[in-house]
Parts: structure tokens; sequence; C-alpha cells
């Protein structure tokens, strides 16, 4: 029998929280045993995003604690285009544009910035971090949302992508034509189509780390040692 619960609408982050371990996925998002405690790092992440974007759409000036950021913002600012804060993005299953909250939504991301240049065909998708390195940064998370900006802006042929490291003050970059728009595509339904093999089969393998005995909230698992 397969399992209680739904995979859709799905983001890049459930992709890759069920990358990382299905079982730990299948207990978090699909039963939701194990709600999200907000940790510290979190609480700061949510506030320099908040900051962010109101400096951008607003003027509002950056709260003291956060005006380092105020040199990367004034570089977005000053690229032409029409700017997007916290732009929300839906996609039915047949990859038509939709709203975000539509019940027929199958995909849903959303974007800290786009920069909108529709004269050039051109967008910027930024995504803001807080994060004080760029080790572990993943491009797939630009070239997924770059998919759905072809979709809600058709006009737009381009899209660069950035994941903007405002504390280790670094921009990863990224570029999708959207010539390459259906191959792109065809890799990422493939990503789904594993969780949703997972889901029909309610099978969900642990997968383990070093983050497993001490780190993992599901203590089902028995690579977690806290259930000892």
């Amino acid at each position: 029998m397969a399992s209680k619960g739904n995979i859709v609408p799905w983001s890049f982050s459930k992709i890759k929280a069920f990358q990382q371990c299905p079982k730990q996925f299948y207990h978090t998002k699909i039963l939701q045993q194990y709600p999200t405690v907000e940790t510290e790092a979190m609480r700061y992440g949510t506030d320099v995003h908040l900051a962010c974007e109101e400096y951008i759409r607003d003027d509002k000036p950056v709260p003291k604690k956060y005006e380092y950021v105020i040199p990367a913002l004034e570089a977005l600012k000053d690229i032409k285009g029409e700017k997007l804060c916290e732009y929300e993005l839906g996609l039915t299953e047949d990859r038509r544009p939709c709203g975000f909250k539509d019940d027929e939504a199958w995909f849903r991301g959303i974007a800290d910035l786009i920069i909108l240049n529709r004269e050039d065909k051109l967008a910027w998708v930024v995504d803001y971090k807080t994060g004080k390195n760029t080790k572990y940064a993943d491009k797939g998370q630009l070239e997924l949302m770059a998919l759905a900006v072809f979709k809600h802006f058709p006009e737009v042929e381009r899209v660069k992508g950035g994941l903007l490291f405002l504390v280790a003050k670094e921009l990863i970059t990224n570029e999708v034509s959207s010539t390459r728009a259906g191959d792109k595509w065809y890799k990422w339904n493939n990503e789904f189509l594993q969780m949703k093999s997972a889901l029909d089969n309610d099978v969900w393998n642990a997968k383990t780390s070093g983050l497993c005995y001490r780190h993992c909230d599901v203590l089902e698992c028995p690579h977690n040692g806290r259930n000892k």
C-alpha cells in the first residue's frame, strides 16, 4: 500500500531532502512527524532576507547589524530591469504557469529576487545565502528556477542566476538558455519521478552520513544513535 501523504507541490528543497535521505524525507515531509525547529541561524537568515527585500523593493534602510549587505544590494540595484522581490512561481503538471497557491500547482518556487529585462529578453534570478562559505553551493537551485522563469515570462530567452553569499562576499553564477530548457526539464522530471516511485511503492531507504548518529531527528531509523 502506498504511503499516506503526497510529494506535490514539489520544490528544489524537497528534491534535496529526498536525495539526502529518503527515510528522513518520509518521516519529516510525508508523515510530518518531526516539525522543523527554528534555529538561531535560521532566524538570522530570515531577518537578512527581509532586510534585503525591503531595501531593494522599498528603499528601506538596512538595520545597522546587516549593513555589510549594502554593497552587494547596490550592485543588484544597478542591473537594468524590473525588480521582483520574493516572487512566487507555480507550475502545473503540464508546466503551465499558475498561481503559487493554486490547487493545480505541481511545482512551487520562490525567487528572492528576479530582475526582468524585457528589452534584452534577459532575467536574473538571485538567491541570498547567509552561509559563511560556498563549499556546498548547489547551482541546481538556479537551474530549476530559471526553467520556471521561462514559463512565467516567455519573452525571456536567457536567465542568469546567482547564489549571493552575503557573508562570504561571493557570487556563484549559472546561466540557462531557453533553447536548452527541454533537456533541463528532462533531468528534473527524472528527479521528481524518483520521489514519486518511492511514494507509489512505499519504499524509503535510509542513507547514512556523518550526521545520522547524533543529529537526525528520525528516531525510527536504525542509524540514529539517540534511539538506543
